[in-house]
């Protein structure tokens, strides 16, 4: 099962015009240490975003991208299929869904797991992801205490689980 990573406001929203909503550093240090060794799955316009706008290092990075185009350090995919194919036959990482909300809202279905940045502050936005809060699905495992960026902005860490519903016998 996929991992998914992301930092979200207060109505869940992610993004702004193809940006982050906010840059908190402690929680980009946090992306790092947890993506660091692993590999990670992102659409192109994620890519570009990055520095550079080139693969994270020490990462094996899946990009998903309809055309043919090689892209120097990371394998390139043409489907969420696909994405899901290669993901699985990666056994020794764990495998992170970094964005951007397309990717998120597609991929979501295959994650057991997401870390999510609250950031407790409202953006204007134009790309959000479902609350898991509103799933039955998907349930709080860990929460961090309030922490406060240089600037003031509230933010905690929160991880879910997916629950796993049993069949019942007729």
């Amino acid at each position: 099962m996929l991992k998914l990573i992301v930092a979200v406001a207060d109505d869940w929203a992610i993004g702004y015009k193809g940006d982050l909503l906010a840059r908190i550093s402690t929680d980009l240090k946090r992306f790092k240490e947890i993506t660091t060794g692993n590999a990670v799955i992102m659409g192109y316009n994620t890519l570009l975003s990055l520095p550079g706008g080139k693969p994270l290092k020490n990462r094996e990075n899946i990009v998903l991208y309809p055309d043919e185009i090689e892209i120097e350090g990371a394998t390139v995919v043409h489907s969420l299929e696909e994405a899901v194919k290669v993901s699985k036959k990666i056994k020794d990482k764990d495998v992170f869904v970094i964005g951007g909300g397309s990717v998120y809202n597609q991929l979501l279905p295959y994650c057991d797991t997401a870390y999510i940045t609250k950031i407790d502050k409202h953006y204007e936005a134009d790309t959000f992801i479902p609350n898991l809060d509103e799933m039955p699905e998907w349930k709080v495992e860990e929460e961090s205490e309030q922490y406060y960026d240089t600037d003031g902005t509230p933010y905690r860490y929160v991880t879910y689980k997916r629950v796993r519903r049993r069949c019942r016998k007729k």
